[in-house]
């Protein structure tokens, strides 16, 4: 049996998308449309703004907020984009055990 997940994306809910996931015995797990545990750059983001803000650092200008952010993404540690890639699968297995619900991701 085939499970694919599925957020509220209207193109996930045509008619053709469906029939196509019924015709090919595929059975849809249904799961928030932004859901953290399967979108993995919240992660990212989350430890963009921990870098941009450690040590309690405050902004004086927009300007010098955008450049610590574009700084701060162009240093993204490829250790860290790794390990949430190969931590995809298990949180894919995670989510259809609960059928779509949260997990601790």
């Amino acid at each position: 049996k085939k499970f694919t997940l599925m957020d509220n994306a209207a193109v996930h809910n045509a008619c053709q998308t469906k029939e196509f996931f019924q015709e090919n015995n595929i059975t849809l797990l249904d799961h928030p449309a932004c859901s953290l545990d399967l979108n993995p750059i919240e992660n990212i983001w989350g430890w963009m703004a921990r870098e941009v803000y450690k040590n309690g650092h405050q902004f004086q200008t927009v300007d010098a907020l955008r450049e610590a952010i574009f700084n701060t993404w162009s240093n993204v540690p490829t250790s860290l984009l790794e390990t949430l890639a190969s931590n995809m699968p298990k949180r894919l297995f995670k989510v259809m055990n609960k059928n779509g619900g949260a997990t601790h991701y």
